[in-house]
């Protein structure tokens, strides 16, 4: 398996979720079970030894390899959500994104100050979901965060939208 065979197994969706966006569909990639393994071994090879106590998925694709990652690393996992989702008590940041206005929640209780957190996200494009989910993290002011991205859209710029100083690994660029 390789980065190329991962890349061939992404399916675009022209026009979605509105016209002009040209949408990176992973749940072709996830569904094929050596590219799934493929994927979550190399993010894991890449993290495994950064000491990582949590890793915060961001929803809903980011829960997929988060998981499989917080599992591999022996982490915690916890999930970023969209409004209303969350049973307890949360803090939420409301962000722009390229085709709208969202919010993030999280509990308010899901990450201690001595946790090195791993930010993990499917696909980093304008940088909003991303800022907006660091600056969650941040309220919690942690030892370390480290973000990852199985794709970004380097077109988009979305990493200069992030705080300076940010570790920010990506897999795949388009």
């Amino acid at each position: 398996m390789t980065i190329e065979q991962v890349i061939a197994s992404i399916r675009n969706v022209p026009d979605f979720p509105k016209p002009g966006i040209q949408f990176k569909d992973i749940t072709t990639a996830m569904k094929d079970p050596e590219v799934l393994r493929f994927i979550a071994d190399e993010l894991y090879a890449y993290y495994k030894d950064r000491g990582i106590t949590k890793v915060v998925g961001v929803e809903s694709r980011g829960f997929v390899l988060g998981s499989i990652l917080a599992y591999k690393l022996g982490a915690g996992f916890v999930l970023l959500r969209k409004p209303g989702k969350l049973p307890a008590e949360t803090f939420r940041v409301e962000y722009s994104l390229e085709y709208g206005v969202d919010a993030l929640e999280i509990h308010k209780d899901a990450i201690s100050e001595d946790d090195v957190v791993l930010l993990h996200d499917d696909l980093l494009a304008t940088g909003g979901s991303a800022g907006a989910a660091l600056q969650l993290i941040d309220k919690f002011k942690p030892a370390q965060v480290q973000v990852s991205f199985l794709i970004e859209l380097d077109f988009l710029k979305g990493r200069e939208n992030l705080p300076e100083g940010v570790d920010v690994h990506t897999m795949i660029h388009f």
